[in-house]
């Protein structure tokens, strides 16, 4: 009998081989798409501007004056304000890491992309720099150098978010910064902070991979071996070959040495991370009074920060309460334990008892902003995708672009800043409780931004707006219906309400129990059915036009499952609310969550899955609405509750 062809496919070395030969494929077509500087234009043909440009270097990088001559010359061709320069001689595992977090193609056009460079030497247009404030002074136009590479990286990060549609990258041909050694591991720790990566997590899952490689290449015979060849390969596969607009000074050893290079530079990371705190320096002081402060406060206890049980419904003002869950704060482990409670008549579910104004403060404090505020901006920036559907969904509606659009809770402003690219003639306002709105009207992602509380502003700017958004911000209020008064208020006769939350009646919500990440203790104070805000929105004058489920839905529950019980089993260590974190707690929070890095890719796997349903089946964890006000003699503010 004939066996199978495929009966000696190792198929976990096999699917290991296609996802290496895959990665390899696409970061060569993205190094062909990475411009090439021209050389500068002669005096015939008309010198480029210099005036108003910046070039920003790292120590000991030199730039000639041609090279800055000709990306002058090309950012104002392209219409660019901050361009990354790329050394023809980059180092092979650094061009290879770029090329793994940037797709050259779309990296001008995604607003919310992060910035990313080599970290050598980048070119800024002196209005940018002011905007963001960076500080030149006594520097000359041409250059302003002497700084770390993880310096001048978080710097590229910090200005694409001031030049969202206009930064962009070209290797400079004459750019060298010679045959460098593999950088130390605090150096390398530093590096991939600066670009919003946790050094601790990718040393980890460095090691699993070459471990993992080791195994198929000793255990699964020559397709083993082909896969941990082809990782032995890349870097030649990638960057090699006549024509290939990099040519790294360390490509043959790069090449010959790339299992150990790595494995050395993932175990010297890994020890730098269990060596020293996440904050260092000047963070370090910092962290130090923020620790002193939350101390005091905490000396107070946090009971006060509760009001007491209330004993009926908010919302329908029935009695027949009961506990839907009970969980500690597992976002930021600060101290307290809080209950959501669900009526039986109207499902709606609410914090109970709620906290108070001060309580609030307390647990948002270095979230959103502070020491979690980079975090958080990290997390918007990814929903690109989602922000554009929101703002995609008013398309059947109307026929006009709106000409003013007021997104309540807005946090860093990054929904106004994708939703641009779909409406850019609209003038987007935004408005917060925190400091991150004043960020986004300095990086021009909103028009102006409003800081308070949303019925402050209910006089103020009445009648002003086309279209007011509150996406995952109902469920944060201490008074939903008070702001879907503000709302109707604000928004100018047959303007549009477009509101996003969490749907407390989704199946994963009874699957996951306490660890469902929508539930999001302390913060989300109200979570409500459907039916129930339909009947709201009614009761002030609006028509319903919309309802998304599925296009909704927030691929989460499984991921933010593994994560609320990781941070519950393993809190950060260098938290400020919490005791002097030990050396030996360190590496313990450490191994916790190296060891759920399988349990992520899992969740990871499945939240792909469910979310492919979601999308079938218009089910998910959040609903959209959008609404029309049709009638401006609605409910009086206060008037059905």
């Amino acid at each position: 009998m004939t066996p199978p062809p495929f009966h000696r496919v190792r198929w976990t070395s096999a699917l290991t081989l296609a996802a290496l030969g895959a990665g390899t494929v696409r970061a060569r077509r993205r190094l062909r798409t990475i411009p090439v500087l021209p050389a500068p234009p002669t005096a015939a043909e008309g010198l480029p501007r210099a005036a108003g440009w910046r070039l920003l270097t790292a120590r000991g990088v030199e730039v000639n004056p041609a090279t800055f001559l000709a990306a002058c010359a090309h950012a104002d061709r392209e219409g660019l304000r901050v361009l990354d320069l790329l050394p023809a001689d980059l180092g092979a595992e650094r061009a290879l890491g770029l090329l793994r977090l940037v797709d050259p193609a779309g990296y001008r056009q995604d607003r919310l992309a992060e910035g990313r460079g080599a970290g050598y030497a980048v070119l800024v247009a002196e209005e940018v720099l002011a905007r963001a404030g960076v500080d030149l002074a006594g520097s000359g136009p041409g250059g302003a150098g002497g700084r770390e590479p993880a310096d001048l990286l978080a710097l590229i990060r910090r200005l694409k978010e001031y030049a969202a549609d206009s930064t962009g990258m070209a290797i400079a041909p004459a750019l060298s910064v010679g045959r460098s050694g593999d950088p130390a591991g605090p150096v390398r720790a530093a590096e991939l902070r600066a670009q919003g990566l946790p050094p601790g997590v990718l040393a980890g899952a460095q090691l699993a991979g070459l471990a993992a490689l080791a195994g198929l290449a000793g255990r699964q015979g020559r397709w083993g071996a082909a896969a941990a060849g082809l990782y032995w390969l890349q870097p030649y596969l990638v960057l090699g070959g006549s024509g290939a607009p990099l040519r790294p000074a360390d490509l043959p050893g790069a090449t010959v040495i790339r299992p150990a290079r790595s494995l050395g530079a993932a175990v010297r990371t890994a020890a730098a991370v269990l060596r020293t705190p996440a904050e260092d320096g000047a963070d370090a002081g910092a962290g130090a009074g923020r620790a002193a402060a939350y101390r005091t406060e905490l000396a107070f206890g946090t009971e006060r920060f509760l009001e007491p049980r209330r004993t009926d419904c908010p919302w329908c003002g029935s009695r027949r309460l009961s506990v839907r869950v009970r969980v500690p704060d597992l976002l930021q482990g600060k101290p307290g334990r809080f209950t959501l409670e669900q009526c039986a008549d109207c499902r709606h579910v609410f914090q109970n008892p709620r906290l108070t104004p001060d309580g609030l403060e307390f647990y948002y404090r270095d979230f959103y902003d502070g020491r979690g505020g980079e975090g958080a901006g990290t997390v918007f920036g990814r929903l690109g995708d989602s922000y554009r559907a929101r703002a995609e969904m008013l398309r059947p509606h109307t026929v006009d672009a709106p000409a003013s659009w007021l997104d309540v809770g807005t946090g860093h402003g990054h929904f106004c800043n994708a939703a641009r690219a779909v409406w850019p003639d609209t003038r987007f306002d935004g408005l917060d409780m925190g400091d991150g709105v004043g960020g986004a009207e300095r990086r021009g992602w909103v028009e102006t931004g409003f800081q308070g509380q949303f019925p402050e502003f209910a006089e103020k700017l009445a009648g002003r707006y086309e279209v007011v958004s509150m996406y995952h911000y109902l469920e944060h209020t201490r008074d939903p219906l008070t702001e879907l008064d503000t709302a109707a208020a604000v928004l100018a006769p047959g303007g549009f309400l477009a509101i996003e939350l969490p749907d407390p009646e989704s199946r994963m919500a009874r699957l996951l129990g306490s660890a469902w990440l929508p539930w999001f203790q302390p913060q989300h104070q109200h979570l409500m059915p459907v039916s129930n805000l339909r009947g709201a929105l009614a009761d002030r004058g609006f028509t319903v036009l919309a309802e998304e489920h599925g296009p909704a839905h927030q691929g989460n529950d499984f991921f933010g499952a593994v994560a609320l019980t990781t941070t519950r089993l393993a809190p950060d260590p260098d938290r400020p609310w919490a005791p002097p974190a030990t050396r030996r707690g360190r590496a313990l929070a450490h191994a916790v969550r190296a060891a759920a890095l399988p349990c992520f890719a899992g969740a990871a796997a499945l939240d792909a899955l469910r979310t492919a349903v979601a999308r079938r089946t218009d089910g998910g964890n959040a609903y959209r609405l959008l609404a029309r006000l049709d009638d401006r003699r609605g409910a009086a503010p206060g008037e059905d509750r």
